[in-house]
């Protein structure tokens, strides 16, 4: 949840620009810098001179409402969707889970082009309309056609807003005092995966699930309020036709139909289908080329006006190991909120609501060691220190997590989430430093879009990782006779968890241990998740980071009147 601002000087974007010259910030001439930094330059305007009014917090607020739906979708509704299935009469819950995790990172590449070529603004608006919309299609739905098909729509809105509101605040924070800002929206992801579950088993246990989607509404409408009054903005002019033909139409239908190829492979592995079997071999690989392809296509191409993914972004190292950094990071970091609770209720007999209560120690962990993150990246002009120290702490995190059992006490249960929870939140932050330090302002948007992208697409791979280790080794360590006694081809997982306080001893002893071992198979996995994150910090190169602004997209003083010129 972090972005930035960044901009080369004139002399070296024009070389970016005219020569295909992919000059990183770090190859820039000496006598370009001063004391460490780059001066700002036409274009820009210098952050420290620049005060916060009333408008920048009404944007800010209104971003978090955007946030705060999105992120309370993610465990909130999870937890009701046994409840929603049942009562909508359905046998579907795979896509009633899956519609909305599909539709917003198929929309995700979009978002960088579409900001771009329309301005900030608008694109935001719609996404809030749409996901409005879509939460009004579930609240009222009647069957599962509908609720599904409100899903797809929300997850569209959602998707965009997450990655439009990035953007927005980048447009507004310079890069060094950005981590002290994206805490705040560190810490409501992190206590919505807290207080998402009970929230979500309160409402499906009353029979109220529907108010699970109809609250999204006055949210939406305080965020469009918010939005349309204070974001004003530069609005690129052109004729709509000239818009629309700017936009990487070729990339983006490939990207979409490889990633919607490759989830649907990760939404049926392993619960509808086998992961050997060719339901989800074949997505799975043809989305894997088609990704390939894309990348090439957007390395090479060079007859695209609005690149979705300019390739500056993919040739600076790093960039790059931000981007892996985030990879791996949205693998762990959702193994770790998916599959935590599981271990609370399955092996500590744990209610959704105790369960939540739980995992504040993640949750209230996160938000300062990520204002630690950014506070000591603007005071000491650094992020590599932090990466590297970011990731031993999380690989050291996983490994204490691993050695939780059924009998474990609650003081090392939080104990060791507090010390995971350090490591976690530095990394929330730390990798879109090396992300955004090297990069022209130009590239910002379809930067910060791909890295939501990458984050969220990241997070699809941890839930699946997690859901398939779970299931092999409850296959394996769960008594023979108990798993023969349950339905055929059903995710043991949720099948379970509800019996267990009601099961005989020993079976019930048995089956705690079986939950919490096999939760431990899966932090074994992220510790070498882990080090991979870890490994990428061989790549990333200490930036100097700007603490100029980019006048083009911040917010307009009213009163002088907008800039009117082309984008």
């Amino acid at each position: 949840m972090v972005s930035s601002l960044v901009q080369i000087p004139k002399s070296a974007a024009s070389l970016v620009a005219d020569s295909g010259s992919q000059l990183a910030l770090e190859e820039l001439p000496a006598d370009q810098t001063s004391r460490g930094r780059l001066s700002p330059t036409e274009g820009e305007r210098d952050a420290v001179a620049f005060k916060r009014g009333f408008a920048f917090w009404m944007v800010f607020a209104g971003n978090l409402m955007v946030d705060l739906p999105s992120a309370l979708d993610l465990t909130a509704v999870s937890t009701a969707l046994p409840t929603i299935t049942s009562h909508l009469h359905g046998s579907d819950f795979i896509w009633a889970g899956s519609a909305y995790a599909i539709a917003s990172t198929a929309i995700l590449p979009t978002v960088g082009g579409l900001v771009s070529v329309f301005g900030r603004k608008p694109i935001i608006l719609g996404f809030i309309l749409l996901f409005a919309l879509g939460s009004a299609l579930c609240g009222a739905a009647q069957n599962m056609a509908m609720f599904i098909a409100g899903r797809l729509v929300q997850g569209l809105g959602g998707g965009g807003c997450i990655a439009v509101t990035e953007i927005i605040y980048a447009d507004l924070i310079p890069l060094p005092e950005r981590g002290k800002f994206y805490a705040i929206t560190a810490s409501v992801w992190a206590l919505a995966s807290a207080v998402g579950p009970p929230i979500g088993g309160a409402f499906s246990g009353s029979g109220a699930w529907r108010w699970l989607f109809f609250l999204n509404l006055p949210l939406c409408g305080i965020a469009f309020v918010l939005v349309s009054v204070f974001l004003h903005g530069h609005s690129p002019r052109d004729t709509l036709r000239n818009k629309i033909a700017r936009m990487d139409w070729l990339g983006l239908a490939v990207v979409i139909s490889s990633t919607v190829s490759v989830m649907m492979a990760l939404t049926w592995a392993g619960v509808r289908y086998p992961w050997p079997s060719a339901h989800v071999l074949v997505p799975l690989c043809l989305g894997a080329v088609g990704l390939v392809l894309f990348f090439i296509m957007e390395l090479y191409l060079k007859s695209i006006e609005e690149p979705t993914i300019p390739a500056f972004i993919l040739k600076n190292r790093t960039t790059l190991s931000g981007y892996l950094g985030t990879f791996f990071h949205g693998i762990a970091a959702m193994a770790l909120i998916y599959y935590l609770p599981v271990y609370f209720q399955a092996s500590k007999l744990a209610s959704p609501v105790r369960s939540g209560l739980y995992m504040f120690g993640v949750a209230f962990t996160i938000p300062p060691f990520a204002i630690l993150m950014g506070v000591s990246a603007q005071v000491m002009r650094r992020y590599c220190p932090q990466n590297y120290i970011g990731w031993i702490i999380t690989i050291a995190g996983f490994g204490l997590l691993s050695t939780l059992d059924e009998n474990s006490t609650t003081a090392r249960i939080i104990g060791y989430q507090i010390f995971l929870g350090a490591g976690v939140g530095i990394i929330w932050i730390g990798t879109q430093f090396p992300i955004l330090a090297p990069l022209p302002f130009s590239n910002n948007a379809h930067a910060l879009a791909f890295f939501t992208f990458t984050r969220v697409f990241a997070q699809s791979w941890g839930t699946v990782m997690g859901g398939t280790i779970l299931q092999n080794t409850l296959q394996s360590r769960l008594p023979k006779a108990f798993i023969a006694s349950l339905p055929h081809g059903t995710q043991l997982t949720y099948v379970i968890i509800p019996e267990v306080p009601k099961l005989a001893e020993p079976l019930k002893t048995e089956v705690r241990a079986a939950f919490a071992r096999s939760t431990s198979t899966i932090w074994h996995v992220m510790i070498g998740i882990s080090g991979l994150g870890l490994l990428t910090c061989l790549l990333m190169r200490e930036v100097p980071m700007r603490t100029s602004m980019d006048e083009k997209w911040g917010l307009e003083d009213r009163g002088k009147g907008a800039p009117d010129s082309k984008d």
